[in-house]
């Protein structure tokens, strides 16, 4: 038997990418399944990137390509930083195979053995998974829906300790899809100004902003913070490219020297028709981008209609990204068809079984009194989704009525 790592012992597959292989499964069973599940945006890049990949395609050298990213890269991902009043050097800015390795890699670099880490809870599936593969630990700042699913500048003093070495900062946030005002973000920022701590800062749905709202960044608020801020960014989301696998990242120069030590022992580069695609995103005209705003705001807006339906399901207003993070343990305890509803993910497993509709469990993002909805699918979708979703609870709620 291969003896692995003690480190694969506590290492987890990540549950959206678990319910997502299970609804493909079911699929292919004959299953009509409505997925609210993955993260994927739901549209596809404009023209001009798919000419700069078949550009880059035709053009091909075969060669090893800077680990930094080509010079049109870097520099197209510093205009767009740029525009977002965010000022770069290219021997600050670093490329790498999505955000996800880039994240994974700025942990590898600052974290040693039993070094500490904050994150806000609810939180993206991966945050702690990585922080512990690398032997750091992550601290949890809970933040239920009664506050908005938004950190509180004491929640940040409470948690910082002697071991604290970084905090993970995502705003518009994966799994709620709530976006901090620029007061907000100013309170943050002046309670992170107290404590030596490194801010990775993931803004990877930065231009995912619904009501006229604006992305505010702490380093708009508190610009004293940038020499131990690392931004994480992607062209996943904005750019309806999550299979192109491109992420960037803008921190001082000692961070990127590292992270590029880093690549350069694992990738190399990124591949270059991606990377010439990713330039063209950044680079190119923002308007097919800026175009699904309003689409995404309308899809919101069906999902807040929808859960109004069921007055006991607790839901603040996402004004970003593509979800929304219903509170829905006013249901746990009851019942649908005779069977018991414990917890998040029995009831998630009944919304699959019973109405083939496939959400991912509260828990996965440290908040079992919730589940996420991804909502960019297709309006069909979204519209039959949301019917199940809505004469699920209640069923629910009839059925207990009866009993009582």
């Amino acid at each position: 038997m291969m003896k692995l790592a003690k480190r694969m012992a506590t290492a987890k597959p990540s549950a959206v990418v678990q319910v997502s292989d299970k609804v493909r499964d079911l699929q292919k069973q004959g299953r009509k399944i409505i997925s609210f599940s993955i993260g994927v945006p739901n549209f596809l890049p404009a023209k001009h990137v798919y000419d700069a990949a078949h550009k880059a395609v035709d053009g091909d050298s075969g060669a090893y390509l800077p680990g930094r990213g080509s010079e049109e890269l870097v520099n197209a991902f510093i205009a767009r930083m740029h525009e977002n009043k965010l000022t770069y050097k290219p021997s600050e800015v670093a490329a790498a195979v999505g955000g996800k390795h880039a994240l994974f890699n700025i942990l590898m670099a600052i974290l040693d053995e039993g070094d500490e880490v904050l994150i806000p809870s609810p939180y993206w599936t991966s945050y702690p998974d990585m922080v512990e593969l690398l032997g750091g630990e992550p601290v949890f700042m809970n933040c239920p829906a009664s506050q908005n699913y938004k950190l509180k500048p004491k929640q940040i003093a409470a948690a910082v300790t002697k071991k604290t070495k970084a905090i993970i900062f995502n705003n518009p946030s994966n799994p709620t899809g709530m976006v901090y005002s620029r007061e907000e973000i100013k309170a943050l920022g002046d309670e992170l100004e107290k404590h030596n701590i490194i801010i990775i800062s993931d803004d990877i749905y930065d231009r995912m902003v619904f009501d006229g709202e604006k992305f505010h960044h702490l380093l708009h608020t508190n610009p004293k913070l940038r020499d131990r801020t690392v931004i994480v960014q992607s062209i996943s989301k904005n750019y309806g490219m999550p299979g192109w696998r491109v992420g960037m990242v803008a921190a001082p120069e000692e961070m990127i020297k590292a992270l590029l030590t880093l690549s350069s022992a694992q990738v190399t580069n990124i591949n270059n028709v991606s990377m010439a695609a990713a330039a063209a995103a950044f680079g190119g005209p923002q308007d097919f981008s800026d175009a699904m705003m309003p689409v995404f705001q309308a899809k919101r807006d069906k999902v807040m209609k929808a859960l109004a339906e069921v007055p006991a399901i607790k839901c603040p207003k996402p004004a970003g990204a593509f979800y929304a993070f219903p509170d829905v343990s006013a249901f746990y305890g009851k019942t649908y068809k005779g069977k018991k509803i414990t917890d998040d993910i029995s009831l998630c497993t009944l919304l699959l079984e019973e109405k083939d509709l496939a959400l991912v469990p509260g828990s996965a993002f440290g908040d079992g009194n919730g589940v996420r909805i991804s909502y960019a699918c297709k309006d069909d979708q979204l519209d039959e989704g949301l019917k199940r979703f809505v004469d699920f609870f209640k069923a629910v709620e009839a059925e207990n009525s009866h009993a009582a």
